[in-house]
């Protein structure tokens, strides 16, 4: 093991693959600082959502995401990762430190998935009604298993009842004027004059409205504000999987944010087009619901859409600059 610490060029090489990770509405919600051969990862209370996201849960995915993102970048290079998280109970931000050291032999497995870190992109299009084939879905369940959570492909009654919490949360989230106005944040519409930014959800990402009555994507410009915003009839039947935990605490977030990336980085590289469903697990009144009565997973913290369609364009990312810091 050789523990020289990486040079400047190299840690923002590295951070640079991790903040491709995805995050709720593309806050991007992380903050790193690079001290000797470590690598701290901080939340950014800058990025928290207080209606939509009260307990930072989903922040914690979207750190837990750059993170994984960063040990595949570091396996690329040849390098080791020792993840320590939660190493600073007095400092809730502090969310990880990654000590990264030359190894005789790096991950393989995590190296090969650096392709796709470029590639992964959501995609709110509509997908086709191709089944995605059992081997695949096996190859996602290992994904998540290999971080200590499990991925659950429902049955049709569960994916019925998930979806139906979909349209629930669409019509809560039509009554809040609150999460509306946060939502709005974080949309960019082109609107003249407006800043393109280097986070948020662009127009051109935003994917088609929906022609039928519903649709398994999220709607993040409900006052149409988006000119010439096209219409398309989505899949009938959406092919969902649901990450989950046996825990629901600061750590299993973290831990179910590397496993999400894994599990997408995986599905970009077989071929899959992905995108989140995080919207019936931002209301208390709908997470438990989206369990399965009869799973051994305790809590469900993501649900992923995938299937075969046009994959999504890269949104917008903050600098290296903006988001690393020296000690």
């Amino acid at each position: 093991m050789i523990t020289t610490a990486p040079t400047r060029a190299l840690v923002a090489s590295l951070v640079e693959d991790a903040v491709t990770a995805p995050s709720m509405h593309n806050a991007q919600p992380w903050r790193f600082l690079h001290r000797a051969d470590t690598v701290e990862l901080y939340g950014d209370p800058a990025r928290e959502m207080p209606r939509a996201d009260p307990d930072r849960r989903a922040l914690h995915l979207g750190c837990g995401a750059a993170l994984f993102g960063l040990r595949v970048a570091a396996a690329h290079r040849g390098l080791g990762a020792e993840v320590r998280l939660l190493p600073a109970p007095e400092d809730p931000w502090h969310l990880a430190d990654v000590r990264l050291y030359g190894a005789t032999g790096a991950d393989e497995d995590l190296a090969e998935l650096r392709p796709a870190l470029a590639e992964r992109h959501t995609s709110r299009f509509p997908f086709s009604e191709e089944r995605v084939p059992a081997e695949i879905l096996d190859g996602l369940r290992a994904a998540a298993i290999l971080e200590g959570c499990r991925l659950v492909v429902p049955g049709d009654w569960h994916t019925e009842a998930v979806m139906g919490l979909v349209h629930a949360s669409a019509l809560f989230e039509a009554a809040d004027t609150s999460v509306r106005a946060e939502l709005a944040r974080w949309t960019r519409t082109a609107a003249t004059g407006e800043d393109p930014g280097t986070e948020g959800i662009p127009s051109y990402a935003l994917g088609p409205r929906q022609y039928d009555v519903t649709s398994p994507v999220r709607d993040f410009d409900p006052p149409r504000q988006v000119p010439e915003r096209a219409s398309a009839r989505f899949e009938k039947d959406p092919q969902i999987a649901l990450l989950g935990t046996v825990r629901d605490a600061l750590r299993e977030w973290l831990m179910a944010g590397q496993a999400l990336h894994r599990v997408l980085l995986r599905a970009t590289l077989d071929g899959l087009a992905t995108s989140l469903m995080s919207q019936p697990l931002e209301w208390p009144e709908l997470r438990p619901l989206a369990r399965d009565p009869l799973s051994t997973t305790g809590f469900v913290q993501m649900v992923l859409r995938m299937g075969y369609g046009p994959r999504g364009r890269a949104t917008p990312r903050r600098p290296v600059s903006e988001v690393l810091a020296f000690a």
